[in-house]
């Protein structure tokens, strides 16, 4: 399905090299990365409504390409979901699989780059995303809560099955991003492990 977006940019093509390359965001694309269980249920959602999407099976995360310095992807927070954009002080670099990938490969295109499939519309994406995460996840916390593993106060608290919680019927267990995989593996992995941070890194400039 072809955006607004899309024909408002120039076209960009994926590397034709024969393995996953790094390529900077900001230059042709922004993109919104997101765990894949979460992503399976937005995608569901977006139907043909969604451009192309990377999937990256090696640390568990999808990636949606969105216009440049999109404003709608900046003025909003969710949990596990990230922005990547070019900053003032530092790139911030994706990679990005060759063209002919597929699900034969741990990174590839779980749905090809085309003229008609590029850029996702950010409004449409960002409401299947916020649906996802409540279907997946599960409610928002109202504010920070303490992450039972490292007892420290999160933005992103993930509700979680803790098997030494001390029986308490009825209370919630939480954990911050970089510990819910440590308890129950019906949870998305962590979207700040050393290994995603690898494939999705930062340079200084």
């Amino acid at each position: 399905m072809a955006t607004s977006t899309t024909q408002a940019l120039p076209w960009w093509t994926p590397p034709n090299t024969e393995d996953v390359e790094v390529l900077p965001v900001g230059k042709w694309w922004d993109a919104i990365s997101a765990p894949t269980a979460v992503a399976d249920r937005a995608l569901e959602l977006l139907g043909a409504g969604s451009g192309a999407v990377i999937q990256d099976d090696t640390y568990g995360k999808t990636y949606w390409l969105i216009g440049i310095d999109t404003s709608t992807a900046r003025s909003w927070r969710m949990r596990q979901v990230r922005i990547l954009t070019e900053l003032a002080d530092e790139g911030t670099l994706l990679g990005v699989p060759p063209a002919s990938w597929g699900a034969e490969h741990q990174t590839y295109w779980r749905i090809p780059l085309g003229p008609d499939r590029y850029l996702t519309d950010t409004n449409h994406l960002v409401r299947a995303l916020r649906q996802a995460l409540d279907d997946v996840v599960g409610p928002e916390p109202d504010g920070r809560q303490l992450c039972y593993r490292c007892q420290l106060p999160t933005d992103e608290p993930i509700p979680v099955d803790a098997e030494d919680s001390g029986g308490d019927f009825g209370k919630a267990t939480y954990a911050c991003p970089a510990h819910a995989p440590l308890y129950s593996k019906r949870r998305p992995r962590s979207l700040t492990s050393a290994g995603a941070a690898e494939h999705e890194g930062r340079r200084r400039r």
